[in-house]
């Protein structure tokens, strides 16, 4: 009777591991429901169509700096904004826009997985994004998005320096928005990023004292206008220029 005892107790708890074993396994491969808005690409016609010209171009021409993000970076192809700027301070290092309006993290890391920095070899790598990912993730989320996009460029692109910029301010003080990209922000500052990451916060440079962001320079309070873009090249050349070799 004791040996049969002893077996149904074995049996027992081998079925119990064994059905834990399955919980854990299972568990495993569940994504983490903070990473499940990764990788991720947009399904409308425009973006898909820039996507594919910016893959052209790289191939096309010598490419040494890019500057990856939102509308935001977006805004240096428009002649009534940001243009000015990227061709007075920028066009000598051979740059790519790769901006893309509405983007948010995850739609970077899709491009960055399909091809967009596939065959260069820049010399840095600047960085902004995040603003939209506002209304739909918590600023530890956006920040983690943040860090796997330098991520990501690192692993494709292992010799190119990152300068990260700390997401633009927007909105004013005492308003939702503003106050995740702060928080955002302020995650971002403390991370320990490792030394082929440059974290640079130029956000003061939009703001007054009473950290009040002017609609003289941003007038939906979101994209800078040409003088926005003044201040933006003004507070960032000198760390692009050491980190481009002059």
């Amino acid at each position: 009777m004791k040996t049969i005892r002893l077996l149904l107790a074995l049996g027992i708890l081998f079925s119990c591991f064994a059905i834990q074993q399955t919980t854990w396994a299972n568990t495993a491969i569940e994504p983490a429901p903070r990473l499940t808005h990764y990788w991720k690409n947009r399904d409308d016609l425009g973006w898909m169509e820039r996507h594919g010209k910016i893959l052209v171009e790289i191939q096309k021409n010598p490419v040494d700096l890019v500057f990856i993000g939102d509308s935001i970076t977006h805004g240096f192809e428009n002649p009534k904004s940001g243009n000015t700027v990227w061709e007075r301070d920028f066009a000598k290092w051979n740059p790519v826009n790769m901006g893309f309006g509405g983007d948010k993290t995850e739609h970077v890391l899709w491009r960055i997985d399909h091809g967009a920095l596939d065959g260069i070899s820049p010399r840095v790598a600047v960085v902004m994004i995040g603003t939209n990912n506002w209304s739909v993730n918590k600023p530890a989320e956006i920040a983690e998005g943040v860090v796997a996009v330098c991520d990501a460029i690192h692993n494709k692109l292992p010799k190119t320096e990152v300068l990260l910029l700390a997401v633009f301010p927007r909105n004013n003080p005492g308003e939702e928005k503003r106050a995740i990209v702060d928080n955002t922000n302020a995650i971002l500052e403390k991370h320990e990023f490792p030394d082929w990451v440059t974290y640079l916060d130029i956000g003061p440079a939009f703001l007054d004292d009473k950290q009040i962001l002017s609609r003289d320079i941003m007038p939906d309070l979101l994209h800078p206008n040409a003088y926005g873009y003044e201040l933006w090249s003004e507070a960032m050349l000198l760390t692009l220029s050491r980190l481009m070799g002059e």
